[in-house]
């Protein structure tokens, strides 16, 4: 007699539906688990995070980054040359709104530089004590006009600074974590807007020209060196160029400089 064969069982073998549902399930956690385990114990190749965390350092008020040191050191540049082409526009001006412009300047910038010098003491930032080499050729653009050229220049040159230094600012304030910093930015964005405005006033800003030049990326500035509150070394201040008549008026010096102010605007 011969023995019939069975029918196959349903459910059985790999393939079926609570074998293949499995194998389908482990299919994807090896997925997900395998690029952890590749990298965990891998460096960074381009070392971008350790870059990232030497570029940060803790303070009492708040990390401070890279971005928030230069910003530190564009407010100080920025007094260094601006106060004292205020000065020229409140002797040289040859309308009210110029001379009124140069007014602003000047106690805009005595007070902003105020504020920097001891943002920069309290966190340990070493700031310059003279314009770089761009910001003293305006000065010396400025230095040489006279009359309407003069106005004009001034204007002109003046406003293409606080448009540049605008972004700046909004982008600091945006992402600090620094709270000195951000009260720094603070004032720094009344300071620079009300600046924009007097300029803008003068009736001198050709601002045709001016779109094209803020299209066009500066040169970055180079970012001051990290330095730890706790180690930061007052450096004799160096000389100020003082292009010829020699501004008047002159912020004091910083408590921390670098050896040398690199940089543009």
């Amino acid at each position: 007699m011969r023995a019939r064969s069975r029918p196959p069982v349903q459910g059985r073998g790999m393939f079926s539906g609570t074998g293949l549902i499995i194998v389908c399930l482990a299919a994807t956690l090896a997925a997900l688990v395998f690029p952890i385990w590749s990298y965990a114990d891998r460096s960074d190749p381009t070392g971008s995070v350790n870059v990232l965390s030497a570029q940060t350092v803790s303070t009492a008020y708040g990390p401070l980054s890279a971005q928030d040191r230069d910003f530190i050191v564009k407010v100080r540049l920025a007094g260094l040359w601006e106060l004292p082409a205020g000065e020229m526009a409140e002797q040289k001006g040859t309308t009210a709104a110029v001379r009124t412009a140069g007014q602003h300047l000047v106690d805009g910038h005595a007070s902003l530089d105020a504020h920097v010098r001891t943002v920069a003491t309290q966190l340990g930032v070493p700031i310059p004590n003279s314009p770089n080499t761009q910001q003293q050729q305006w000065l010396a653009t400025l230095n040489a006009a006279q009359g309407q050229d003069f106005d004009r220049e001034f204007a002109n040159i003046v406003r293409l600074a606080h448009g540049r230094v605008f972004s700046v600012v909004a982008q600091i304030r945006a992402a600090t974590q620094n709270t000195l910093v951000r009260d720094l930015a603070d004032d720094a964005n009344t300071t620079v807007l009300d600046h924009i405005k007097v300029l803008e006033a003068t009736g001198y800003v050709d601002f045709g020209t001016l779109a094209q030049q803020l299209a066009t990326t500066p040169s970055p500035v180079a970012a001051p060196p990290v330095v730890a509150p706790a180690d930061a070394t007052p450096v004799a201040a160096g000389p100020t160029p003082t292009p010829a008549p020699s501004p008047t008026y002159t912020l004091p010096p910083a408590a921390t400089s670098p050896e040398t102010a690199a940089g543009n605007p």
